[in-house]
């Protein structure tokens, strides 16, 4: 079924870009782990790829993207992402600011956000983020979250349950990003228990070289109407990117809260 004058069709896509170092084999972690501290020249031609695949998108959720430290060449990632695949609007959520290294969570959007809100998820070891941009002021309003989960069950379920109280029981949420888990793990049943959101589809997309684990998702509220749903062959990193066809409803995008 197609957008109606009450609805609107939104691209969406989320992809851990690894800071744009291609892994194209388990061993290539250790053989070439010099990737994770250095710059190099195929970095910025697997940015380029992302930038492509980025163009066709309404709006796009980054993992691990860097800002301008040693290794990205100190060139701040999702700015660069952001000129170079047209898109008028993106926000950044710095995770670690290191010299060698500065990775985080970023956005790219073609619908200019009302707040952005950079959330800091509980953690042992601090460095995870939920990055939240806000399309509208009323309870309605679409609410998108950028987020990069712990790698331990326990620490993901921490993040999970404070994730659960930012969110709470509004209607049109899209939650993106690399959750480090299966849509069916402990950890995040608190999210569907007590949140709108549903499990996203089964659907393989870690490590890029051979697909086994479904750790990269796009979950949303049944408001947001899932058309498409799928896991794109750009192999430049890690992960391999998830993209996801939606309708809303208009009023979810409205800024004034005294309009339709």
């Amino acid at each position: 079924m197609a957008a109606t004058d009450t609805t609107r069709t939104l691209k969406l896509l989320t992809f851990n870009i690894q800071a744009g170092a291609r892994t194209a084999r388990a061993r290539e972690y250790v053989t070439r782990g010099w990737q994770t501290v250095l710059p190099n020249r195929d970095k910025q031609v697997n940015l380029e790829a992302v930038a492509k695949l980025a163009h066709r998108y309404d709006l796009v959720a980054l993992q691990e993207a860097d800002a301008q430290s040693v290794r990205s060449g100190f060139r701040h990632q999702v700015e660069w992402l952001a000129e170079a695949a047209g898109f008028p609007f993106w926000s950044h959520q710095r995770n670690r600011a290191l010299t060698v290294a500065a990775p985080g969570n970023g956005a790219l959007s073609r619908l200019e956000p009302t707040a952005v809100l950079a959330h800091r998820l509980p953690g042992r070891i601090p460095g995870r983020g939920a990055l939240e941009l806000r399309f509208g002021v009323h309870a309605a309003a679409l609410r998108l979250f950028v987020a990069h989960l712990a790698l331990t069950p326990k620490a993901r379920q921490r993040q999970i349950e404070y994730l659960v109280e930012v969110i709470g029981n509004d209607p049109h949420v899209i939650v993106m990003g690399d959750f480090n888990c299966e849509p069916d793990a402990v950890a995040l049943r608190p999210l569907f228990l007590h949140t709108r959101l549903r499990a996203a589809p089964h659907l393989p997309s870690y490590p890029a070289w051979e697909p086994e684990r479904c750790i990269d998702q796009i979950l949303l509220t049944p408001a947001l109407r899932l058309c498409r749903y799928e896991v794109l062959p750009l192999h430049v990193s890690d992960h391999l990117p998830v993209a996801a066809e939606i309708d809303l409803p208009l009023a979810a995008l409205v800024a004034d809260t005294k309009a339709p």
